[in-house]
C-alpha cells in the first residue's frame, strides 16, 4: 500500500505565501518524478510544477518565478513554495509520485487526496 498526503492548504490574501508538503509513505523501492497539479472549479487539472529524482525542474509559464518546487529524497516528501498568490491560483492542488514499490517493477503514478488553496483578493 502506498498513500500520498498533502498539507499546507488554506486561505491566504493576495500577495501572500503558502508552502504546500506531500508525503509519499507505505512500500517504496524509488521514487522518480514528483509534481504538483491543480485544478480549479468547472477546469480540467492542470500543471504546475514537477521535478525529477536528479532535481530537474519544470514550471507552467503561469506560476514561473512565483512558486518553487523541491524535495528531500530521504522523507520522499515534495514541496511547493508559492509566493506572490493570486485569485487565479486559487484551487485543488493535488501532488503525484512516479514510483516503484519493488526493485523489479516499472513505476507507476501515485496521486494525493489534494488540498484546498484559496487566494483573496
Amino acid at each position: 500500500q502506498v498513500q500520498l498526503v498533502e498539507s499546507g492548504g488554506g486561505l491566504v490574501q493576495a500577495g501572500g505565501s503558502l508552502r504546500l508538503s506531500c508525503t509519499a509513505s507505505g512500500s517504496i523501492f524509488s521514487i522518480n518524478n514528483m509534481g504538483w497539479y491543480r485544478q480549479a472549479p468547472g477546469k480540467q487539472r492542470e500543471l504546475v510544477a514537477t521535478i525529477t529524482s536528479g532535481a530537474s525542474t519544470n514550471y507552467a509559464a503561469s506560476v514561473k518565478g512565483r512558486f518553487t518546487i523541491s524535495r528531500e529524497h530521504a522523507k520522499n516528501t515534495v514541496y511547493l513554495q508559492m509566493n506572490s498568490l493570486k485569485p487565479e491560483d486559487t484551487a485543488v492542488y493535488y501532488c503525484n509520485a512516479d514510483l516503484q514499490r519493488f526493485r523489479l517493477l516499472d513505476p507507476i503514478r501515485y496521486w494525493g487526496q489534494g488540498t484546498q488553496v484559496t487566494v483573496s483578493s
